[in-house]
């Protein structure tokens, strides 16, 4: 995320931290960047316990969707693998637009589809076969091809969105499940099942292992990651060319190779 904000070329005289957890990102960036920075989550317990940074920061409790701060206020608001826990992923976009001001910038990244595609399949089979049915016991993620319209629709531009996979291995199920619960990333949902059955977990546990095991007896873990940028339209930006305007075919591309070879002859 970081390197995201370096990589573009202006500095950010205020700037937005959306759920910022103990402000794992503002410890990586500096104060030539960033001139100012307002951090927001909405666990206090995580803001009394926010890393240092030489950053001048503000703490504030607060919703991604009722953010409490006036349109066009923020140059940069970034958002670090949080927005999965929201409610209302289209009003808390929409609540980053507002807050942004003409040509600000949003840079966030989620988790995405196929997070935790092993112990959700693990858990759904062993659940098939021990208990004749599954619920879910992981949050749900949203997919890729709904995160670029989700975006327009708030109104940004100049859209960007890529992904990336991290895979973490561990002995067994059960420390993968252990893990999630010590970072706060249990399943969320309201209808979820109060509890599974040990002889379930058991199979889910031999199913992993079965499925997805490594040769050294280890488990693997994927994490898939979206990152996204969207800018506020301001008129300064680089606009896109009238439809019909092109002077060139791309179906002229082809001749290029003809022109090529008729040079190397020459």
């Amino acid at each position: 995320m970081a390197d995201r904000v370096f990589d573009i070329a202006k500095s950010f005289p205020l700037a937005l931290d959306l759920g910022c957890g103990r402000s794992y990102i503002a410890q990586h960036l500096n104060k030539d960047v960033v001139g100012r920075l307002f951090q927001s989550d909405v666990a206090e317990i995580a803001l009394k316990n926010t890393l240092d940074s030489e950053i001048p920061r503000v703490n504030i409790i607060a919703d991604e969707e009722f953010l409490p701060f006036k349109e066009n206020t923020f140059n940069l608001v970034v958002s670090s693998l949080s927005l999965h826990w929201v409610n209302d992923l289209p009003k808390a976009l929409h609540e980053v637009h507002r807050v942004l001001k003409p040509d600000g910038v949003f840079i966030g990244s989620m988790f995405g589809g196929d997070t935790l595609f092993e112990l959700r399949c693990s858990l759904q089979l062993a659940e098939l076969e021990r208990e004749g049915g599954f619920s879910p016991h992981v949050s749900p993620f949203t997919a890729v091809s709904d995160l670029g319209h989700l975006l327009g629709r708030a109104g940004f531009n100049t859209l960007t969105v890529d992904s990336d996979e991290i895979q973490v291995n561990y002995p067994g199920m059960f420390e993968i499940m252990a893990d999630l619960q010590g970072m706060g990333e249990s399943n969320c949902c309201w209808n979820r099942k109060p509890m599974i059955h040990r002889a379930t977990m058991l199979a889910a546990a031999a199913v992993y292992k079965e499925l997805y095991g490594n040769n050294d007896g280890t488990i693997p873990a994927t994490f898939q990651i979206y990152y996204m940028i969207g800018w506020k339209f301001h008129e300064s930006q680089a606009q896109p060319a009238q439809r019909g305007s092109a002077t060139v075919s791309f179906g002229d591309l082809r001749k290029i190779n003809e022109l090529i070879s008729g040079k190397k002859k020459l």
